[in-house]
């Protein structure tokens, strides 16, 4: 696979005047793609699954393409017709994949959905996106059983006893022709639905089309992710979440390379990740920043990667010190990534250009982005402002469609010629952009305006500190003040001292008028389903 050289800032430039992707009128990522690599390379690993008690299993291409097209057949015998909606929840099983590609393939509209779901979310999911048809694994399906079903009509389990109304999901693959005539379907059509993980407010269903992820993720495999045929990659993200689509899915088999799934049961031990990866020949992987704050707490002195060569970051913003402790103990530098559930890649630490500690990075070629005023006026480097896609005269392919069935929630976003993402940035003089806050996360303290993530940061670099999160609390005198929550490190304990040398600390890295004034200590922070810190939960506190 030949990318663009991205080594200089002249190349990524010229990269960019040159780039060009748009969406064919027809396109199936199924067909497309995967049954593409099927027939070009049928025996090349596609998905490698490692199971908790060590068991393996391996698919290829072709046995991927072989066993979509039996679901696919499946779930059009049961009655099923095209653009109807199907609730997919699965754990990082090989079926999840295959899940997926049927449903492609059948012109179905997927909603991926964690496993951590109660039964009253799915009854959200049902209702809200008039779901008519489940996916799910054992336990998931049993609080479906548990929640208001009425319109279901297809209930498909993955694995344990099969449930009395539901149909196994390899009795469905059994029942089923391998063979299938492709379908055309075209590449604005109806193809995902991801609800939003709610970090503002409640969930919005974000709409994909075929190629708005299909196609437009090529723009996050060209120039982020840089996969090869057959490299192993692992991507530790849940299901559930649009990270997955990016580092897990489509990414990387635009690019063939092999999926890798090593679920660890229960609570996330970081100590498995480490060991997975000097047993395994895993060459490149993905994940929240939540997991590299986590590693880097571990002992990694005697830590040795067995083919460990990329890492890449994305969810929310990695802090400097953590890619620090990371890159002298791997020898490897985490490349960060952004974009939303509603976009493909917008900016990133791209190909081998230089990292700048702290910054998000580059637009990559294929996005017009940009920090824009209240009129959605550019803004010039230094000035902070909201991150901003251009999509006029065109938009660019890897961008939703809509909220679907929240008609203001979409015009709030589309106006002024831009997607509007409701995060602040600034750029630099030579193009990267540095996040602040999400809009609604920005701090006003007696006139100044505070982002959290610059005094997060500081607060990082200390030795105490394993995790935290900085919001604004309500006061009379100064309109807001700065309160962080933190996790401590192992070894140390809260403490009156404590607290003041934190703040200290915050004075001498940053400017003074933004330390924390008020801090609490948690045994954890709150966070998503798929990780992402909680912090309108923090506000209420």
């Amino acid at each position: 696979m030949t990318y663009p050289h991205l080594r200089t800032l002249a190349e990524y430039w010229n990269a960019r005047a040159a780039y060009r992707l748009s969406a064919p009128l027809d396109f199936n990522f199924g067909t497309d793609v995967v049954d593409r690599w099927a027939k070009d390379r049928p025996h090349e690993r596609a998905l490698w699954w490692v199971g908790p008690e060590g068991e393996e299993r391996i698919s290829t291409f072709q046995d991927v393409a072989t066993r979509s097209d039996r679901l696919a057949n499946a779930l059009s015998s049961l009655g099923l017709p095209r653009g109807d909606r199907v609730l997919v929840i699965l754990a990082s099983v090989p079926e999840w994949w295959e899940s997926m590609i049927a449903l492609t393939k059948a012109d179905l509209v997927a909603i991926p959905s964690t496993t951590m779901l109660t039964s009253k979310d799915i009854s959200f999911r049902l209702e809200s996106a008039q779901v008519h048809a489940v996916i799910a694994d054992a336990a998931a399906a049993e609080r479906v059983d548990r929640a208001e079903t009425e319109g279901l009509k297809v209930r498909i389990q993955v694995g344990g006893s099969t449930r009395s109304g539901w149909t196994g999901y390899e009795e469905a693959l059994a029942g089923a022709p391998s063979e299938r005539e492709p379908l055309a379907t075209s590449g604005h059509g109806s193809a995902l639905v991801y609800f939003t993980s709610g970090t503002t407010g409640p969930p919005k269903m974000v709409l994909h089309s075929h190629a708005s992820y299909g196609l437009g993720h090529r723009i996050t495999a060209d120039f982020w992710l840089r996969l090869r045929p057959g490299e192993v990659h692992w991507n530790l993200s849940d299901t559930g979440w649009a990270k997955t689509a990016y580092a897990g899915y489509f990414g990387p088999w635009i690019h063939g390379a092999t999926v890798f799934l090593a679920p660890h049961p229960g609570k996330f031990d970081p100590r498995h990740v480490l060991d997975v990866l000097e047993r395994f020949p895993v060459a490149s992987m993905c994940a929240p920043p939540t997991v590299y704050r986590m590693l880097v707490q571990e002992p990694l002195d005697r830590f040795k990667p067995k083919a460990l060569r990329r890492c890449r970051a994305a969810g929310e913003a990695l802090n400097p010190e953590v890619l620090d402790r990371w890159r002298d103990a791997t020898g490897v530098t985490i490349r960060e990534g952004y974009g939303q559930t509603e976009t493909v890649l917008l900016c990133g630490s791209l190909g081998d250009l230089p990292v700048k500690p702290g910054s998000m990075g580059l637009p990559p070629p294929g996005i017009d982005l940009a920090v824009v005023d209240e009129d959605g006026r550019r803004l010039p480097p230094g000035s902070a402002g909201e991150i901003a896609v251009r999509i006029d005269p065109e938009a660019p392919v890897g961008l939703f469609r809509e909220y679907w069935r929240s008609p203001e929630a979409t015009k709030k976003c589309f106006r002024q010629g831009w997607y509007h993402t409701g995060d602040s940035a600034r750029i630099d003089e030579d193009g990267y952009f540095w996040f602040v806050a999400r809009t609604d996360d920005i701090i006003t303290s007696s006139a100044y305006r505070i982002g959290p993530f610059e005094v997060e940061n500081a607060l990082m670099e200390h030795p105490a500190v394993a995790e935290v999160a900085v919001v604004g609390k309500p006061d009379p005198d100064r309109t807001e003040i700065v309160k962080a929550f933190i996790v401590l490190a192992r070894g140390f304990e809260p403490s009156p001292d404590l607290v003041e040398e934190l703040q200290d600390h915050v004075k001498e890295a940053t400017a003074p008028y933004k330390y924390p004034r008020e801090i609490e200590f948690m045994a954890e922070l709150p966070k998503t389903v798929t990780g992402k810190i909680r912090r309108v939960e923090l506000r209420q506190r």
